[in-house]
């Protein structure tokens, strides 16, 4: 039995909320009280997830594309249409891309990574905040990587992307400390999600061996550290990064 974090009447958007660490997210802040707007780019396998995840509260959806600032703008609008307010946004979404080395990365894939992990966290940020600083109040976790803390080698673009989230974390949490809007981070070491389909088994098997707990990252235990995050108790600490690496990084 998991702790509950009270969210009761909270409205909150998760993106990549289709699978992984963000259907875990989702569920715990239903199961927390909050109604949760789903956001994704995959129309069918939001569609399963809205219709398990509806079984535990206020559910909405949206597919847009995390790297298009127009398509991001309209889901917002979309969820405000729906619910009313945003007081909480899980920044989830995110792609690994390939992995080789920075002499053999193509241009159009940098681009892409960095477009999509660390330009669709701004977008998202940029089209929800106005209405948190005009209410007074806001949770935003952005979920980054501890390759943004370390760099995993052949995963440059990954590790840039991730370390610019750390950085704008860091950034936005100053700018909004005195609206009652904490923003912060998690740095995860690897769960065991659909995105390790996009990783060689290498490079598995490096990141594995990097993580003194000698095991993956459970996706319910990204939530758990999430869902306090965005709880009205963490209601000091803002523009700080919270490790869940395993022992990987102690900084």
């Amino acid at each position: 039995m998991s702790n509950r974090i009270d969210l009761q009447g909270r409205v909150a958007v998760v993106t990549g909320a289709a699978q992984g660490i963000g259907q875990a997210v989702a569920t715990r802040l239903l199961e927390s009280g909050a109604a949760v707007a789903l956001w994704d780019r995959d129309a069918g396998l939001l569609a399963e997830a809205a219709a398990d995840l509806g079984k535990l509260g206020a559910v909405s959806t949206a597919v847009y594309e995390q790297d298009d600032p127009d398509s991001v703008a309209a889901a917002a609008a979309a969820t405000l249409k729906a619910h009313g307010r945003i007081e909480v946004l899980v920044n989830n979404a995110g792609i690994s891309g390939p992995t080789m080395p920075v002499l053999d990365y193509p241009v159009a894939e940098w681009r892409r990574i960095v477009d999509i992990d660390l330009n669709g966290v701004f977008y998202c940020c940029k089209a929800i905040v106005p209405g948190m600083v005009a209410q007074k109040y806001g949770r935003i976790v952005n979920v980054a990587s501890i390759a943004g803390k370390e760099g995993n080698p052949n995963a440059a673009a990954y590790s840039a992307a991730k370390a610019g989230v750390i950085a704008l974390t860091k950034s936005l949490g100053k700018e909004l400390a005195a609206h009652d809007i904490a923003v912060n981070c998690v740095t995860p070491a690897a769960a065991k999600t659909k995105i390790f389909d996009q990783i060689s088994q290498q490079h598995i098997d490096y990141m594995l061996s990097r993580i003194p707990r000698g095991r993956f990252l459970k996706v319910d235990e990204a939530a758990a550290m999430i869902a306090w995050l965005c709880s009205a108790d963490n209601s000091f600490t803002t523009g700080a990064v919270f490790d869940l690496s395993g022992g990987r990084a102690t900084y």
